[in-house]
């Protein structure tokens, strides 16, 4: 190759993806990765080795994005031991793992190594998770352009109205807030590592967000005012699975799984039996966590609402010591009837079928967002961080379904709870949800809000790809 040529290869646009090594934003930011890919833009996807084990042993993502020249996988190393993903019990320890061996070599990458400047094929964007702030610091240093990809809500125990936040003064609690938002210690290691993140975001050029603009419009507006660049181009999902099947190159078989977990996808065909909005479907994601008395309540709830229900367990979510025996045969033998358990499920699949008519969930951002695009109203019991403040836009804001968190873990609220919503006011919640599942669709629509924050985003890592060089 000349000098010329060389030159000319350059000039080419190349993202770097690093998400943060946990089951939810992999799967974003691989979704992103591919409406990328789609879009001509050359691409590597940096994951650490301790979530990228269980990615290619569970799925297809090595096959599939082999359709793609302009991509490639890259690992790092972790300092990780552990075959499985965590638990929430083990997310100190993967950081902590993560900046101790991950944070000098990926600095080696970027300065001196196959990414940098001197290199045949530079890195020109990046594109990464502000839990990696030391990847947005080193972005600025080395003058890499930066976007900032949140996978969480816009938003990070008393009756008393948060009156700070714009937009919010009207329904926002202090208890709806994050554990680290209500503390008066301000050495908080939690409230300080959100803290950096907050500080670092608008330094970097963009902030792209799995929301739309119709969806988050109370506070969009002011993170506008301290972010250069804000991208909502959400529902992702529903985005990428458009795009993909415009894609005359692609065919339907591409569209599969991200998933750390093994799906169990036997639920399909369980669900295929049951009428319209008749199953209750529970899963409380990929970090949360559960004792076995709460279990135990949430399954007699269940059981005694007389309504099928598909239940996500997965594995290393029940603290404790915990085995079947346990359960009373009572429970048993009546979700042998009504009941299906499964591991893990390939949950857009399940709420976009039709037989899916509450979703009872921790209320991870992923899932409200995927709730809120198949139309599904929403039950909600919230673990941490941003999952306070959406489950109260849940049941307050877009009212598509009630937030649980004021309320203990018993078998008759979590009864009443599922009656409610698919029965008692079944009606309303129903209403709402589809108005919320139309607007969805608008916004990824040709002249949709999302559509065109995703031109705009692929315009802006053009020209600062073209200006860097």
């Amino acid at each position: 190759m000349d000098k010329n040529d060389h030159a000319k290869h350059t000039l080419e646009p190349h993202v770097l993806i690093f998400p943060t090594p946990l089951q939810g934003p992999v799967s974003c930011f691989l979704k992103l990765a591919e409406l990328l890919c789609i879009s001509g833009i050359h691409v590597t996807f940096l994951n650490t080795d301790y979530i990228h084990r269980p990615l290619i042993r569970h799925t297809q993502v090595l096959s599939r994005f082999r359709n793609y020249p302009n991509f490639q996988f890259e690992t790092i190393p972790d300092g990780l031991e552990h075959d499985n993903p965590v638990s929430i019990e083990k997310l100190d320890e993967m950081i902590d793992a993560v900046n101790a061996a991950a944070k000098p070599l990926f600095r080696d990458m970027m300065i001196s190594g196959r990414w940098s400047r001197s290199s045949e094929r530079p890195v020109t964007v990046m594109i990464v998770d502000a839990f990696f702030s030391f990847a947005v610091e080193l972005g600025l240093e080395t003058s890499t352009p930066v976007f900032c990809f949140q996978t969480i809500s816009p938003w990070e125990q008393s009756d008393e109205l948060v009156t700070s936040v714009p937009g919010t003064q009207h329904f926002l609690r202090k208890r709806d807030l994050a554990g680290f938002c209500q503390t008066d210690d301000l050495s908080n290691m939690e409230l300080q590592f959100v803290l950096q993140q907050a500080l670092i975001t608008p330094q970097t050029q963009g902030l792209i967000l799995n929301t739309f603009e119709e969806l988050d419009a109370l506070v969009l507006p002011h993170i506008r005012k301290v972010c250069p660049n804000v991208y909502p181009i959400g529902p992702l999902h529903s985005l990428y699975r458009s795009r993909l099947l415009a894609d005359t190159t692609q065919i339907l078989e591409n569209i599969s799984s991200n998933s750390v977990w093994k799906e169990d996808k036997t639920c399909l065909s369980w669900l295929d039996k049951h009428p319209p909005k008749s199953v209750a479907y529970i899963s409380f994601g990929s970090l949360a966590t559960i004792n076995v008395d709460q279990m135990l309540e949430i399954w007699h709830g269940l059981v005694h609402t007389g309504k099928p229900f598909l239940w996500v367990k997965r594995p290393e979510s029940i603290t404790g010591e915990y085995n079947e025996s346990q359960v009373p045969n009572e429970l048993l033998e009546r979700t042998k009837e009504i009941g299906c358990i499964v591991d893990w499920a390939p949950q857009e699949e399940v709420l976009a079928h039709p037989a899916v008519g509450v979703f009872l969930t921790h209320s991870g951002w992923n899932s409200t967002i995927e709730s809120i695009a198949h139309g599904v109203p929403i039950i909600c019991w919230p673990y941490f961080y941003d999952q306070q403040v959406n489950s109260r836009f849940v049941g307050e804001v877009w009212k598509v379904g009630v937030d649980m968190k004021d309320l203990t873990c018993d078998r008759f609220i979590i009864e009443k709870a599922v009656r409610d919503v698919m029965d008692t006011r079944q009606g309303m919640f129903t209403q709402s949800a589809t108005a919320w599942q139309n607007l969805a669709k608008e916004s990824i629509g040709e002249t949709g809000s999302s559509s065109k924050n995703f031109a705009l985003l692929l315009d802006d890592i053009r020209e600062l790809s073209s200006i860097m060089k």
